[in-house]
């Protein structure tokens, strides 16, 4: 890598949500900023693009404390080089030209209690890339020295992308479900940009037996990342409270249910859905953020949980060091993002795939021009 200085310009440009609420995004051109203490500036070349990422834009989680502002850069999954060091980051042993990539979130303090716990994605201080501050839609961002993650050498930056967010996010969770080699998994969502990953990671990283639910068009993405059995979710009745996705679940699952189920999808339906499941001491994960007005799960009642000794539980992004961990099974080829490239000035139409529920995998913005 070189230590030299990397001219750097003066302006550059980047994506923003131009009318929040709605989707729309524009490209526009602002300054390049300048790295303060502790701070690196990257030039980004890679962006993945996530359902969070939508539900900042339309304005529709109401978890948020504030309305996203129109200009806001968004995007939190950002790979790319060093091209300048701020003041007082020798101790990183960080040099110009390292790849490094920004995650969800974009910098954590290190000292709160949640930091002290390794749940720094749980950080009191921490800020959110994309929403709290501007994101990775852009050729040029900033981030802390001591939080970038190292993108490991032979690793695609394209392929590495999706795993700051989505990649992470998916081993963190399926961690928190405590399923063991040889285990069923329920994968909700399999086919989309977090499920996909996370199929791979359960089957070919971590000895799980993996059924996959989406929709249909989803079954060939699904069943080539590792799924045992693919449940096309379209073809069950919504009205009957769900006994029969349950019972075809049995079926698969030696009549007792699956051991864990992770809800990648941002759909209360799928929660409601992914409980029944369950056999007994078996672990239900929340991942995905359903947009609009809050919903408890809907068979969440407590007799579920004294009978089945059933466990509820959510997970956010991982720590810095399983964002290493997961860098590190892309790098070993053991899980791979199926995805495809988009220039900048094509990211309204992304987001109204997703809206539309059409996208399968994950999409990378190519940021070099």
């Amino acid at each position: 890598m070189t230590t030299t200085a990397i001219e750097v310009p003066k302006k550059q440009k980047a994506v923003i949500f131009d009318k929040p609420g709605t989707v729309s995004t524009q490209v526009v051109e602002i300054d390049v900023p300048e790295p303060g203490a502790g701070e690196v500036l990257i030039n980004i070349t890679h962006s993945g693009v996530c359902h969070s990422d939508y539900g900042i834009m339309t304005n529709t989680w109401s978890m948020l404390p504030f309305p996203t502002q129109p200009g806001q850069v968004g995007g939190h999954e950002g790979v790319g080089k060093i091209v300048k060091l701020g003041a007082g980051t020798e101790s990183s042993n960080l040099k110009i030209g390292d790849r490094v990539g920004v995650k969800w979130v974009s910098s954590a303090c290190g000292h709160c209690q949640p930091c002290q716990a390794g749940s720094d994605g749980l950080c009191f201080n921490g800020k959110v890339s994309g929403y709290y501050t501007p994101g990775t839609f852009q050729q040029y961002t900033l981030g802390p020295a001591n939080y970038v993650t190292p993108i490991p050498d032979g690793l695609d930056s394209a392929e590495a992308a999706p795993m700051l967010c989505a990649g992470v996010t998916v081993y963190s969770a399926l961690k928190r479900s405590h399923a063991r080699p040889g285990q069923w998994v329920i994968i909700s969502g399999a086919g989309g940009g977090l499920g996909h990953i996370a199929v791979q990671l359960a089957s070919r990283g971590m000895g799980l037996r993996v059924i996959g639910i989406d929709h249909g068009s989803k079954e060939e993405l699904v069943k080539e990342s590792g799924a045992e059995h693919f449940i096309d979710i379209t073809k069950f009745p919504k009205d009957d409270k769900g006994e029969a996705l349950t019972k075809h679940v049995q079926s698969l699952t030696d009549g007792l249910g699956a051991h864990a189920a992770i809800v990648c999808t941002a759909a209360n339906a799928a929660y409601a859905q992914a409980l029944p499941l369950l056999r007994f001491n078996g672990t239900l994960v929340c991942v995905g953020i359903p947009e609009n007005e809050p919903q408890a799960i809907a068979t969440a009642f407590p007799s579920t949980f004294i009978n089945k000794h059933a466990t509820i539980t959510g997970s956010a992004v991982g720590n810095r060091t399983e964002a290493i961990e997961t860098m590190d099974f892309a790098a070993r080829g053991i899980i791979k993002a199926h995805y495809r490239t988009e220039k900048m000035d094509a990211l309204t139409g992304v987001f109204k795939e997703m809206e539309e529920g059409k996208l399968q995998g994950r999409v990378v913005l190519d940021l070099s021009g």
